[in-house]
């Protein structure tokens, strides 16, 4: 990096931490860094976003009307910062509905906050992978309108929405959307399962699989060790106990609008 705008128009979005990692590298120092990034700041080529959190202004373009990706935000909201859940769904193209919540797994204590009509909503991961190497696996960096996005992969973002409906918009939301995915590796998506130490998870993932075996090329050998995770016991699909019919092979309680996936009908 030879100058400032090398490093802004490389980098769409960028943490306070990076810059003035990359430009003391060269032998500034850290009060140049942060006079240059006010400087830029008041001529309107770069935008605030949060404390911290920084922009590049494209040339020509007025910093109060300036488009900024939502995806590349959420990815350095935080150092740890993953896209995940619906968010993740809707950054790999497969959602049914279009949302403006963004939630990202971080182990930072951070508060939603809302930017350009988006919010960004911060998730801790389950304690089972929350101290792992991202957490748990799983986690890309693609790269995306100009800069990079860290991401769950399809495979990660099944399990993670199985596990935590409320966070994807519900079983018709779920369900519709990963519909939308014509392949997942599903021996990664037993891995991510194992990883989470979640028996209800491993039962709704196994379901899911089961339900869409035809779509998904599921066989046999895919869903044994899905079962051996599964509850003991018989649970309700989900957390508010709607009644329904008992699938024995995953031991789930599962609402008839599910099982039989009549999303039209009104409740």
């Amino acid at each position: 990096m030879r100058r400032a705008v090398d490093f802004f128009e490389s980098n769409p979005v960028f943490r306070h931490e990076e810059f003035v990692a990359a430009h003391t590298g060269l032998g500034r120092s850290p009060t140049t860094s942060n006079n240059l990034l006010a400087k830029h700041i008041a001529t309107g080529r770069l935008l605030r976003i949060r404390k911290g959190l920084y922009a590049t202004v494209p040339r020509g373009v007025s910093a109060a009307v300036a488009q900024v990706d939502p995806y590349l935000v959420a990815s350095r909201l935080t150092p740890d910062a993953v896209v995940a859940f619906h968010a993740a769904l809707q950054f790999h193209g497969k959602t049914y509905s279009v949302w403006r919540r963004v939630h990202y797994l971080t182990n930072k204590r951070t508060r939603p906050f809302t930017f350009r009509g988006e919010e960004f909503v911060p998730v801790q991961a389950p304690a089972s992978v929350r101290h792992q190497r991202d957490f748990g696996g799983g986690v890309v960096t693609l790269r995306h309108a100009g800069g990079e996005a860290r991401v769950t992969t399809l495979e990660r973002t099944m399990v993670d929405v199985l596990g935590a409906p409320e966070r994807s918009g519900g079983w018709e939301e779920v369900w519709r959307s990963l519909e939308m995915v014509e392949y997942f590796d599903l021996s990664e998506v037993t891995e991510h399962v194992r990883a989470l130490s979640s028996a209800l998870t491993a039962a709704r993932v196994g379901y899911f699989l089961d339900q869409h075996r035809e779509a998904l090329m599921v066989e046999e050998r895919h869903l044994e060790p899905l079962r051996a995770l599964a509850p003991r016991q018989p649970r309700y699909l989900d957390s508010v106990r709607t009644r329904g019919r008992l699938v024995a092979d995953w031991n789930l309680i599962v609402p008839e609008k599910v099982e039989e996936r009549r999303w039209e009908e009104p409740e």
